[in-house]
C-alpha cells in the first residue's frame, strides 16, 4: 500500500510538473502571437516593449512605452481604455501608467543635465525645459530667490529648430559654466555663445528620457520623492514642497 501511495505521489507530482511546464509555454506561445499579429495589422503601432496577463482573466495587457492597451490571447482584438478593478474601485490602467511614468530619483542620469547651485545646494530639484518656453524662462527667474538650491536642467529642445540650437550651444560650453550660461539666457536674455562642436548626445537621451516618462510639455519639475509637476510653481508651492521633503528625512 505504502509503495502503492508513494507512486501514486510521483505521478501526481510529474503530473503538475507537466501541467506547469505547459502553461509557461502556452504564455510564451501567446505573446509571441499578440506581438507578431498586432504589429503585423496595426502598421502604426508603436513599438511592443512587454506583454503580460492582465489582472482580468483572458485578457492581456501589452505596454507601448509608457501606455497601456490590451489583447487577447492572440492579438485578433485589441481593447483601448481603462480596465477598472470594481471590488478595490481602482483604475488598474490608470494605476499601471502612473507607475512606469514615475521617476527614481536617484537613478536619473543626472550626467545628462545641466547643473546649478546656490547656498549649500541642499534643496534638490530635476527641471524638463526647452531654451525657448516663456514659462521655462519665468520658473528660471522664480528661482532666483530660492536659498540653498541645486538644479539639474534636462534640456528638451522640443519647440523647433531654434530651441535644437540653443541647447546645443548650452551644452557645448565648458561644463564648468554651463549653468551660467543656461541662467544668463534664461533670466537676463543673453544668448549663448558660440561654441565649438561637441558631442550631443545627451540631449537626444534627454528626448528618450522624456518620452519613457510621458513628459509631454515643459517646465516638468521632479522631486526627491518622485513626485512630478506640470508646469510653474509659485514660491509659496515650492517653499511648502521642500519643507515637506525635510520632514520626511527626519
Amino acid at each position: 500500500m505504502v509503495a502503492g501511495s508513494v507512486r501514486r505521489s510521483e505521478v501526481l507530482v510529474a503530473t503538475a510538473a507537466f501541467i506547469v511546464l505547459l502553461a509557461g509555454s502556452l504564455v510564451r506561445a501567446d505573446e509571441a502571437a499578440i506581438r507578431r499579429n498586432l504589429s503585423a495589422r496595426i502598421p502604426d503601432l508603436p513599438r511592443i516593449d512587454e506583454v503580460r496577463t492582465s489582472a482580468m482573466p483572458g485578457l492581456w495587457e501589452v505596454r507601448l512605452g509608457t501606455e497601456i492597451i490590451y489583447s487577447d490571447a492572440d492579438g485578433s482584438f485589441v481593447v483601448e481604455g481603462a480596465l477598472i478593478d470594481t471590488r478595490r474601485q481602482v483604475d488598474l490602467t490608470e494605476e499601471r501608467e502612473t507607475g512606469l511614468k514615475a521617476f527614481d530619483f536617484d537613478k536619473l542620469p543626472i550626467r545628462d543635465a545641466v547643473t546649478w547651485s546656490r547656498g549649500n545646494g541642499s534643496r534638490r530639484l530635476v527641471v524638463f525645459a526647452d531654451p525657448n518656453c516663456t514659462f521655462c524662462r519665468k520658473f528660471e527667474l522664480l528661482l532666483s530667490d530660492v536659498p540653498n538650491l541645486t538644479v539639474h536642467t534636462f534640456l528638451i529642445p522640443i519647440l523647433g529648430d531654434d530651441s535644437t540650437a540653443k541647447a546645443k550651444a548650452i551644452w557645448c560650453a565648458p561644463a564648468s559654466k554651463r549653468g551660467a550660461v543656461w541662467r544668463r539666457w534664461m533670466v537676463d536674455g543673453v544668448a549663448p555663445p558660440a561654441a565649438p562642436a561637441c558631442d550631443t548626445s545627451a540631449l537626444d537621451r534627454n528626448l528618450v528620457l522624456q518620452q519613457r516618462h510621458g513628459i509631454v510639455g515643459t517646465p516638468s519639475l521632479v522631486f526627491r520623492d518622485g513626485e512630478r509637476v506640470s508646469g510653474v510653481m509659485t514660491s509659496i508651492a515650492l517653499e511648502k514642497k521642500f519643507a515637506s521633503l525635510t520632514s520626511l528625512r527626519r
